[in-house]
């Protein structure tokens, strides 16, 4: 399909409480196009994104049926849109943007003329930067990172992995799905997210998917946005934490199937459960 030049915003929510607000408002100041704004809710019982829609004429309130996750629900918002939007920046409601941002990601896309999806530098609330553009994980990496990264910060697995260097702009393996924006085209052509992963890894998945449809995944740190909900805290309930290693055996055993990658699969089934039984207790 043929898409026009109009950007168009989806944002996943599920009770956001008082982070949607400030989404909307700062994103008023992110980009001087006027902007679709679709919030896909998951089931949201606080009465915060029916209110926000009513309130601003350009944003709309779309419930899914039910909570879809993450990538089901941003799924369903980007279906929503007209075939007038060209660009569809998603992102979570706990988003708040710097004056300009939205703009500069899509200023990037004429220097990069093959990126698929362009992610900003991200900032937790305390103002350190948040490493969001990775390399894709591989068995060393991804073992090393899994086996140190909780006990040992600096241990060169988890810093390869996560690419903790100077922002400069540069492609990546993938970016972080907290906020990032595609060109419509590129999200069509691998289907959107993959809707099995129900929270974390959904990104991770996008991003392979996109580079290997023969697009880049571009880091853009001209533009930049804070995540208030931040990401030290969003694995630090059990249920988070259990959800964060399914997620990641799935992306593992999709890449390794087959009868000569069962061994493997076992053990890191065994492993990553071991995992999550040392960092619940250490939780507690």
């Amino acid at each position: 399909m043929n898409y026009g030049d109009g950007l168009g915003v989806v944002t996943v929510t599920y009770s956001p409480g008082e982070t949607l607000a400030p989404f909307v408002d700062t994103l008023a100041k992110a980009t001087t196009r006027p902007a679709q704004v679709v919030l896909a809710d998951n089931g949201s019982t606080d009465g915060v994104p029916e209110s926000v829609a009513a309130s601003h004429s350009h944003v709309t309130f779309l419930p899914t049926g039910g909570n879809l996750g993450y990538g089901g629900g941003a799924n369903r918002g980007v279906a929503a849109l007209g075939s007038d939007v060209g660009w569809v920046l998603i992102s979570n409601p706990d988003i708040e943007f710097s004056p300009g941002s939205v703009d500069a990601l899509i200023d990037a896309a004429q220097r990069w003329p093959r990126g698929g999806m362009f992610g900003p530098l991200i900032r937790e609330p305390s103002g350190e930067i948040y490493p969001s553009a990775r390399l894709l994980p591989s068995l060393g990496r991804g073992a090393g990172h899994a086996l140190f990264g909780a006990v040992w910060k600096s241990n060169p697995w988890t810093r390869a992995y996560r690419q903790e260097k100077a922002p400069v702009e540069r492609s990546a393996g993938w970016l972080s799905g907290s906020c990032f924006l595609m060109r419509r085209e590129a999200f069509d052509s691998v289907g959107g997210f993959d809707e099995r992963y129900f929270m974390y890894f959904e990104d991770v998945d996008l991003g392979e998917r996109v580079g290997a449809a023969g697009w880049l995944n571009v880091y853009v740190p001209d533009a930049e946005v804070t995540h208030i909900g931040g990401h030290s805290t969003a694995r630090s309930s059990d249920r988070m934490l259990k959800e964060h290693h399914r997620s990641a055996y799935r992306y593992m055993a999709d890449r390794h199937a087959g009868m000569l990658w069962a061994p493997f699969r076992m053990a890191l089934k065994a492993g990553l459960a071991a995992r999550v039984k040392i960092l619940t207790r250490k939780s507690r």
